[in-house]
């Protein structure tokens, strides 16, 4: 198994498969996700290759965008895998990370853990916070059609998985249900450590953003 080839095939394949993404969830966010996980990856006892291709993979089929089946991103890396001739446990482990990998509103237990999940689940959430994580965050309400903000609305912590993914709530609601929540829910120590300079760049931006509503600055 030529593990080198088979991560360039799987870069060419996501790229082509995610040509006409929604902006946040584009080739870049995975390219982002894919260097995070290898970073991360390299100070923790994992199977570099299983990190790679989870990563690559993890949102190839994001239920957001295919009317909520959250079977069909492992299907399709399986599919995929098999014609590389990946070894059957990694395409199961692979399966595994992309079906587990995303917050699901906070109160839904994980029914899979791996130190390869946790590194890919890492720098995933990585990419949903800091600059680029509001970056994403407004573009996706945007794309959602949502209020950037109303204080009639508040921000909902005790919502259920059905109740977070049929959420219309304003962008700036989803900092409390999930940005914020994410630095203390990192895996690893290297995750814990970035997370931690781009939390505190969000709790920044809030209190600018609030200011310029009430028109203080």
């Amino acid at each position: 198994m030529n593990t080198e080839q088979i991560i360039a095939n799987t870069k060419t394949f996501v790229q082509e498969q995610l040509s006409k993404a929604e902006g946040g969830h584009d080739w870049f966010h995975i390219l982002r996700v894919y260097n995070n996980a290898v970073h991360i990856g390299k100070n923790e006892t994992v199977d570099l290759f299983t990190v790679q291709l989870g990563a690559l993979l993890h949102d190839i089929a994001d239920s957001k965008f295919h009317h909520g089946d959250e079977t069909l991103g492992p299907k399709v890396a399986r599919e995929f895998l098999l014609n590389q001739d990946v070894e059957s446990d990694v395409i199961e482990h692979v399966a595994n990370i992309i079906s587990n990998i995303s917050f699901k509103g906070g109160n839904e237990a994980q029914a899979f853990k791996s130190p390869e999940l946790d590194v890919v689940q890492d720098a995933d959430r990585l990419d949903a916070i800091g600059a680029i994580g509001i970056a994403r965050c407004f573009n996706y309400g945007g794309f959602k059609n949502r209020k950037l903000f109303d204080p009639e609305i508040q921000p909902n912590l005790n919502m259920s998985k059905k109740e977070y993914k049929a959420s219309t709530a304003p962008s700036i609601n989803h900092f409390y249900e999930k940005l914020l929540l994410l630095k203390d829910r990192m895996n690893t120590q290297t995750g814990r450590q970035i997370a931690e300079q781009r939390h505190a760049f969000m709790e920044t931006y809030l209190e600018q953003f609030y200011a310029e509503w009430d028109g203080e600055k």
